[in-house]
């Protein structure tokens, strides 16, 4: 069997200022056919499995474009379009193929497309025809949209937040395809829109549970995958917002029972299940309150992984205000003070100008006499497997002992190597500041004494009811009291 497959991932926020551009693809990799070869450990990580399940089943794979961009505003049309072409000019090449596999994102939105990947696997549709499955991944902050699913035979999102089961998802809808391909499953999907925009840490109650009860309905009487989409709330598309969706073997009746139950039970939790989140120096003060081992706070409103400029000055700002030391805090895109630091070189005593540059949700900048302690042009971090470029980055730390990580590449701060792989001793510490939402959680939560999530200011801000959607139906939790209201 002869399957096709390529990797296109970003998520867009709509709402932020800087389009997306090829520079952006280029920093974390495009690659035209090989990235399983050359960069199986980074982007090519999902192609490199499929390689590894086709070839214990005796299937062969044919890979295509391999591209990914940390969120940001819309991609440019131009780029999206270059991108899609040459998935199709391969796939043409291809054909005829067996099966059709597209690891994808869901939330990629360009100048003149707001459902690139809906608009990406009808165009595959369009060219393999009716009868050739198309399996799609998806990560679980996507639009799932009626687009793709009338073009796609099965499609699963990931179901942890942070995703630490992107490759489990990846081999399931490999099993499924192929299922599919050979005749085994007539999979039919059934989706039901819980109205509602929020966040939801699979990494706590009553989410967990959730979770664990989707999972405990898959292998049985038919059903074949269960997926709960959380939507991405800073992407202003129609389609936007919570989906869960149901695969059954050819029953699409079950399919729906089993999606509007599921709705119901997110529905009936949806207060309990809210994040909660502290004031700047109320996490502070908590941190400080006791006890062995740091203390994680997230500073989820400059999540670059949401858009956000990832330069955000206001935490930063009350650890100096208060003469807070023992803390660590990263990572900062600041490519201007990378440089400066680079000049000065390791050992030198200067003030630098940190962060606040990128808008007004950063704050103004900060000028700390700081010591250039570490200097490295290839940072890199681990996530789902994959290793994460930060580019050229520095370790600066000011009198106080405050260590500060800076970099050259836009990325939220996932895991302790992006500290520790500079040489800063994290154990050591009693606050350890992360600009992340979730992602860092995985590999943060174990060497923590506590995580708590920061309500700071800035551009990702978790006023859900009050995101200003001009596309969106504003006929949405909590927006609106109940939604189903007639």
């Amino acid at each position: 069997m002869k399957i096709f497959t390529t990797t296109l991932i970003t998520e867009t926020n709509t709402f932020a200022p800087s389009p997306t551009g090829l520079g952006g693809y280029a920093a974390f990799g495009i690659y035209h056919g090989d990235a399983s070869k050359v960069a199986p450990d980074g982007l090519g990580v999902g192609i490199a499995e499929l390689r590894k399940l086709a070839a214990a089943q005796g299937h062969v794979i044919v890979e295509s474009l391999s591209t990914m961009v940390q969120p940001a505003g819309r991609t440019v049309q131009r780029v999206y379009e270059s991108f899609r072409e040459e998935i199709l000019t391969d796939l043409r090449a291809a054909l005829p193929v067996d099966a059709v596999l597209l690891i994808l994102h869901g939330a990629m939105v360009a100048e003149h497309c707001d459902d690139c990947e809906g608009d990406l696997i009808e165009a595959v549709r369009a060219l393999v025809g009716d009868e050739v499955p198309i399996g799609v991944e998806l990560d679980l902050h996507c639009h799932f949209t009626g687009q793709m699913q009338r073009n796609a035979n099965v499609i699963v999102c990931y179901k942890e937040y942070p995703h630490t089961d992107i490759i489990e998802r990846l081999r399931e809808v490999f099993a499924l395809t192929v299922a599919t391909a050979e005749g085994r499953v007539r999979p039919v999907t059934a989706v039901h829109d819980c109205r509602m925009v929020g966040k939801w840490h699979t990494t706590t109650e009553p989410i967990a549970g959730f979770v664990k009860h989707m999972q405990s309905l898959e292998g049985r009487d038919g059903v074949l995958s269960v997926s709960f989409g959380h939507g991405f709330p800073w992407g202003d598309v129609a389609e936007t917002g919570a989906r869960i969706w149901v695969v059954t073997d050819n029953d699409e009746a079950q399919a729906q029972r089993i999606a509007a139950q599921l709705g119901q039970m997110l529905w009936d939790m949806r207060e309990a299940a809210r994040p909660a989140g502290l004031s700047i120096d109320d996490a502070l003060d908590r941190a400080l309150a006791g006890g062995d081992g740091p203390v994680v706070l997230a500073d989820v409103a400059d999540n670059p992984g949401g858009g956000a400029p990832c330069d955000s000055t206001f935490i930063l700002r009350r650890l100096v205000e208060r003469g807070i030391g023992d803390v660590a805090l990263g990572c900062v895109y600041d490519m201007g003070a990378v440089q400066v630091c680079r000049e000065a070189g390791v050992g030198t005593r200067l003030t630098l100008r940190i962060g606040g540059k990128l808008g007004v949700s950063s704050g103004t900048p900060l000028d700390l006499t700081v010591t250039v302690r570490a200097l490295t042009d290839e940072h890199h971090q681990s996530m789902g497997g994959m290793q994460r470029p930060l580019g050229s980055a520095v370790w600066v730390s000011t009198d106080d002992n405050v260590d500060i990580v800076l970099m050259t590449v836009r990325e939220q701060t996932t895991a302790p190597t992006a500290f520790t792989g500079l040489g800063i001793d994290l154990a050591s510490k009693r606050v350890i500041v992360v600009k992340s939402a979730q992602h860092f959680h995985a590999e943060f939560a174990p060497i923590a004494r506590e995580v708590l999530y920061v309500s700071a200011p800035g551009a990702l801000t978790p006023d859900f009811a009050n995101i200003p959607y001009r596309v969106r139906s504003p006929n949405y939790w909590p927006r609106v009291e109940n939604p189903f209201a007639a």
